[in-house]
């Protein structure tokens, strides 16, 4: 099974998101946390610098909508260039219909959860998705400790996803370094957002190798990669 790095710029220097895009080739996706003071108190970026991420990489972005009313903006992040919106259970109106149009317009469509939030009132909407995101951390702000008290919500996730026999990914986000993405990988993620765990690191490209081989070789001995 492979595992997906995706280094979050909300841990990279904003006055150079060109370079530090270029800092992470080799990376599978490029993770972008928009955030609207108001779904989560921080203010990040929007679809401009999408728009202009798009432009500088080659590397597809994935965009994390932390905002309010993300039935009315997910679309505007695939037009501006995202291969990837996620939008929060807790904050859309119609996700069905707002997943559905996330992939009419050409783009995966994932749906997140607040760690607070259980997964199984959402089984019934699996089918619709490319992905789940497990929250590891409180969203709103990078460098949080990782809660441990997640990874029975991961398996959960991941237990509905091969009872369903979905071909989905599973992503975690919040606190995931070298030190606990093993436990990640073992719970059942395969895709993995980290920010300071790679931004932080001497190089960045050679932090996300390192990252993508740890989640690799624990899950290949992970007992739902053996049964899937």
């Amino acid at each position: 099974m492979a595992a997906q790095i995706n280094p979050s710029i909300l841990s990279a220097d904003f006055a150079r998101l060109a370079d530090e895009a270029k800092a992470v080739d080799g990376a599978d996706w490029l993770h972008v946390d928009v955030m609207d003071n108001h779904f989560v108190p921080n203010l990040t970026l929007g679809v401009p610098v999408v728009e202009s991420l798009a432009r500088a990489t080659d590397t597809p972005l994935d965009c994390h909508l932390m905002i309010e009313d993300p039935d009315r903006w997910a679309p505007q992040y695939v037009e501006a260039g995202a291969g990837s919106v996620t939008f929060h259970a807790e904050a859309a109106a119609a996700p069905v219909r707002l997943a559905r149009e996330i992939r009419a317009k050409g783009a995966r469509a994932s749906m997140a959860l607040k760690p607070a939030t259980p997964i199984e009132p959402y089984e019934d909407l699996l089918p619709e998705l490319d992905m789940v995101l497990i929250m590891t951390v409180e969203p709103g702000f990078g460098g949080q400790a990782f809660l441990d008290i997640m990874l029975p919500k991961i398996r959960r996730t991941r237990e509905l996803i091969g009872k369903h026999g979905l071909q989905m990914w599973l992503q975690v986000d919040g606190g995931v370094s070298a030190s606990t993405i093993e436990r990640c990988a073992e719970a059942g993620a395969d895709v993995f957002v980290a920010g300071s765990a790679v931004y932080g690191a001497e190089d960045p490209a050679a932090a996300v190798r390192s990252l993508r081989t740890q989640a690799e070789v624990k899950t290949a001995s992970s007992a739902w990669a053996c049964d899937h």
